[in-house]
């Protein structure tokens, strides 16, 4: 009983430090170009550009168009 105590304790220390604020200057460190989900914002526009092509609509991204690739 002793032991499981010390390990929910133990448990809520660690939840306790890994929640943190980050200050300003330091976000410029969390958002580094390897971490983003499209690195090459150029080219996920020019594949988002075909997909719309080919499907002639356009989901949530915003935008009008046909299917025609004119827009």
């Amino acid at each position: 009983m002793k032991l499981g105590h010390i390990f929910m304790l133990a448990g809520f220390i660690f939840s306790c430090t890994a929640c943190t604020e980050v200050l300003p200057r330091e976000r410029g460190s969390l958002a580094l170009s390897q971490m983003a989900l499209t690195p090459d914002a150029l080219e996920f526009g020019l594949r988002q550009h075909i997909a719309f092509s080919k499907e002639a609509a356009s989901g949530g991204y915003g935008g009008g168009g046909g299917g025609c690739g004119c827009n």
